[in-house]
């Protein structure tokens, strides 16, 4: 019974780590995506045939990374085993996996670039700001505007990412939220929602911060 305690109250912690494991996994993998000559975005004609390997292997990591931000939180909130660590990791690891997809994603041309200029200033401003506070014994842990957020952030990256690894090859009506109309609005929409709540969130936790200059 001991151990089984002492299990779930680690637990919510080495899901945040492994969540940090996988945005490595995610990062080799597209590298090696560079080191390989560009595949066309054109059909094969089989039903979830990857255009790429590595992308479409780095998707699921990513997608993996993704549902881990949702059980973490989750169990620590369950089992009462919210601790410091967590709430500086937590957020901390999403804000690695954002960057490094935003930063891909401006790479092959499906981001501007200064989207991620943006995201990435607002992510290292934050992490300096939460550094400020710890250093004044406040734990500046996220809030409801910074998880709508990165659910935003995330939604558009998967749905680039769909794209990139699969292209038409998916079956009505993931085909069309791939490459049709409604995938580009998907991920026109969700970017601009992810680039308004950014600043938003951004802006709410320099006014927490307040009391500290």
């Amino acid at each position: 019974m001991l151990e089984y305690a002492r299990m779930m109250k680690n637990l919510p912690n080495i899901i945040t780590v492994s969540r940090i494991l996988l945005v490595v996994l995610y990062t080799v993998l597209l590298a090696a995506v560079g080191l390989l000559p560009p595949v066309p975005l054109e059909p094969t004609g089989g039903w979830f045939t990857p255009l790429s390997l590595p992308v479409c292997l780095a998707l699921w990591a990513f997608v993996v990374a993704a549902i881990t931000d949702f059980f973490d939180g989750y169990l620590a909130r369950k089992y009462h085993v919210v601790s410091d660590f967590g709430k500086l990791m937590d957020p901390l690891a999403d804000k690695i996996l954002v960057c490094a997809a935003f930063i891909y994603l401006t790479w092959v041309g499906l981001c501007p670039f200064w989207v991620s200029i943006i995201i990435v200033f607002r992510e290292f401003l934050v992490t300096g700001l939460r550094q400020i506070a710890a250093t004044k014994g406040y734990v500046l842990a996220a809030d409801r505007w910074g998880k709508w957020k990165t659910a935003w952030q995330l939604t558009y990256c998967i749905s680039c990412m769909v794209y990139l690894a699969y292209g038409a090859n998916l079956p009505e009506p993931l085909c069309s939220l791939s490459v049709g109309p409604g995938g580009e609005c998907l991920r026109t929409g969700s970017l601009l929602l992810a680039v308004l709540l950014t600043l938003v969130s951004g802006l709410n936790y320099c006014r927490q911060m307040r009391r500290f200059f």
